[in-house]
């Protein structure tokens, strides 16, 4: 798997190795050995599969209790992906980077937990999957709203048309009013 950088130093893209031939491909999605040698000690509690049409936004979601990291691919269509840093001690907090996951490239995107995380369907139709470090805890759900002027994240939206949000997501508060991590 090669580990790929991203602009926030915990936050990483991976590529994994894929093996293909006339009947299809294979690929590792997840080996606890790579993650130990990235220096990350991790041990995943939940998987989950989402699916949205296109123009959907998900997101800025977080828990500020049972914080989660989450290892996060795209196994049909294509979406934008964000993580916000809202660690109020950390050096890039409230910066924020994105990739572009699909089934296609195969990608992944480690964010650890004490980020913000989003996604904007590109294509007709995506599904996500992606393992957590901890387990869901609605009581300690958290948003910030996806276009917080802080924040400024460069969505590429569709034809320019707002996104389709859920009524939770389209109430969520600014950054200056969400609860964040203080570490």
């Amino acid at each position: 798997m090669n580990w790929i950088p991203t602009s926030i130093p915990d936050v990483f893209v991976l590529e994994p190795r894929v093996f293909g031939d006339e009947r299809g491909f294979f690929m590792e999605t997840y080996n606890a050995r790579q993650f130990s040698q990235a220096g990350l000690s991790v041990q995943f509690v939940q998987d989950n599969h989402s699916g949205s049409r296109q123009g959907t936004l998900r997101g800025l979601h977080y828990q500020v209790r049972q914080a989660q990291g989450k290892l996060i691919r795209v196994v049909a269509g294509e979406v934008f992906d964000v993580a916000v840093d809202l660690r109020r001690g950390s050096p890039t907090f409230k910066h924020w980077t994105a990739t572009r996951l699909s089934a296609e490239n195969k990608r992944q995107i480690w964010i650890p937990a004490g980020f913000g995380h989003g996604f904007y369907v590109l294509s007709p139709w995506a599904e996500l999957v992606y393992k957590t470090t901890d387990f869901y805890a609605p009581e300690w759900e958290r948003a910030v709203r996806w276009d917080d002027p802080e924040l400024a994240i460069e969505w590429p939206l569709v034809d320019g048309l707002a996104p389709t949000l859920s009524a939770r997501d389209s109430r969520a508060p600014g950054l200056d009013k969400a609860e964040v991590f203080d570490e």
